[in-house]
């Protein structure tokens, strides 16, 4: 197991992963890091504005997969395709489990 430490809306998390995954982690964390921008941080809790980031990254999962598969361009982001539709959900899941464990 490796650590990964993301910083997302001026926030550091420590997040375990498998070995030799710790950079896809971290390209998903840039990824989260980048829809918490778009939203604007201060409009929003900590819970709110990871959820829309969640649900902003959902819906380009579901863009992506209604299209095939085919890759999309990540503006906010500084790699030009997007993350994998089953990291995706994959990060979606996790962000919906943290949220609820934050809201009690």
């Amino acid at each position: 197991m490796s650590n990964v430490n993301l910083s997302i809306g001026g926030r550091s998390y420590l997040v375990a992963c498998a070995a030799g995954e710790e950079a896809r982690v971290a390209e998903l964390g840039e990824a989260i890091e980048g829809k918490v921008r778009e939203i604007g941080a201060s409009s929003h809790n900590e819970v709110r504005l990871l959820l829309f980031a969640a649900l902003l990254l959902a819906d380009e999962n579901h863009e992506l997969k209604s299209k095939g598969g085919a890759a999309i361009a990540h503006p906010s982001t500084e790699f030009s395709t997007g993350p994998s539709a089953a990291a995706l959900d994959a990060l979606a899941d996790r962000l919906e489990k943290c949220a609820s464990a934050l809201e009690g």
